[in-house]
């Protein structure tokens, strides 16, 4: 597995070594041992499976102290543009955004630490979208952030006339708007 960073500490993209041949593919899509060692310990406690058509935008959502979440993303069938916001305060990239294509071909992943705001965009017909957690989820706990903040400028490749959202996803506050319930300094969150 080879990890990339991005312009956010933390938050890093894995590309797993995948073997071909005539029969078909193979590759390890997790490892307790090699991401322990390569990106960080941790104990991802639920996995989640979502089927989406093209158009639809799912996010910015974070959970609140103290059901705060790491995910591990990827995508088995289709292709997303993922997003992960920065909302730890303190933080030197406060605010800023990475947006990676995560595909069923490119069987990329990526890991989101705790502190972060995550959605994405479904750019095939449809995509079925995997993740791990490092907590259980608690309705009570939830938090967003509106998918259009201007001040976020996320570029969601899709035009906004296919955009299809939730119901509650289309009333979340700009992150200007929100207490943020997560701090930098804080090694929870790193």
């Amino acid at each position: 597995m080879e990890v990339i960073k991005t312009d956010i500490e933390g938050l890093v993209i894995l590309q797993p070594r995948v073997f071909e041949d005539a029969r078909g593919y193979f590759f390890e899509s997790y490892s307790k041992r090699d991401f322990d060692k390569l990106v960080r310990v941790i104990n991802f406690v639920q996995d989640n499976e979502s089927k989406s058509s093209y158009g639809v935008v799912r996010g910015l959502h974070y959970q609140k102290w103290p059901f705060t979440q790491s995910k591990l993303v990827r995508v088995h069938t289709g292709k997303v543009l993922d997003v992960a916001v920065d909302i730890r305060k303190g933080s030197p990239t406060y605010g800023k955004s990475v947006a990676v294509e995560l595909s069923g071909e490119n069987r990329r992943m990526l890991f989101i630490p705790r502190g972060f705001a995550h959605g994405f965009s479904v750019l095939s017909e449809e995509a079925v979208f995997e993740y791990k957690c490092d907590d259980f989820y608690h309705p009570e706990s939830e938090g967003a952030i509106a998918w259009d903040d201007p001040d976020l400028a996320i570029d969601w490749r899709v035009p906004a006339d296919k955009i299809i959202l939730s119901e509650k996803d289309k009333h979340h506050p700009r992150l200007c708007e929100i207490e943020s319930h997560f701090d930098y300094n804080v090694d929870l969150y790193k």
